[in-house]
């Protein structure tokens, strides 16, 4: 059985999680304490980081979108790279947005400071971060409503990993309450259709020590 090491609050690893369980790909899911630097770790991924995809045969592939693409082409049944070269290349750019803009302006400002640096005990968090976090949410919130108004899923006809990269980043969001759903209805309707696929309902299960979600944050009714 292929074995995924992953962090129950990356994204990186969220998407990786759903990804596997769209294409039913059974998988071990083991957590990696990424700032104990374990040799064993190491020497698969020198890197250090998460996720990190180890395959039946042996094979290591580290990245989550170098995972993807790896699974993209050794699982092709279920595509989540759908459609001709220009409905690609769209899916493409909205992963790039939500894994790189939506990352750095959101995910790092947010789960990275009121979290992240808990954890590997790198200072207080920043509250000028965090407002900037705040502030730069609304706009991608309001992209993603946007989207969902004028196609069925973010990139277009067909769930994709569009849809699992930005709804992976912003599930850590609001794992901590910090998405203001109540402003934003058409983003917050096509992310209770994400929540309501099977392959998403474990990461709605995840409980970090120390921290507990918001109410709403299993309720696929929310």
């Amino acid at each position: 059985m292929p074995t995924l090491y992953h962090l129950w609050i990356s994204p990186f690893c969220r998407k990786i999680r759903v990804s596997l369980g769209e294409k039913k790909i059974e998988a071990e899911t083991k957590v990696e304490q990424i700032w104990d630097r374990r040799p064993e770790f190491l020497a698969k991924n020198p890197d250090g980081t998460v996720p990190v995809f180890v395959d039946d045969d042996g094979t290591v592939v580290a990245n989550s979108g170098a995972i993807s693409e790896y699974l993209e082409e050794t699982r092709p049944d279920v595509p989540l790279l759908p459609g001709d070269a220009a409905a690609r290349a769209e899916i493409r750019r909205l992963v790039a947005w939500f894994d790189r803009k939506f990352n750095a302006e959101v995910t790092e400002m947010l789960v990275g400071e009121k979290l992240m640096k808990r954890f590997l005990g790198t200072g207080e968090p920043s509250s000028a971060a965090i407002r900037a976090g705040h502030t730069n949410i609304a706009t991608h919130l309001g992209y993603i409503g946007f989207l969902a108004e004028r196609r069925n899923w973010l990139a277009g006809d067909h769930f994709s990993l569009a849809d699992i990269a930005a709804a992976s980043h912003i599930s850590t969001v609001d794992y901590i309450g910090d998405v203001p759903w109540e402003k934003y209805p058409e983003a917050k309707e096509w992310y209770a259709r994400v929540k309501s696929r099977p392959s998403f309902r474990p990461l709605l299960s995840d409980h970090i020590p120390g921290v507990r979600p918001p109410a709403h944050y299993a309720n696929l009714d929310f």
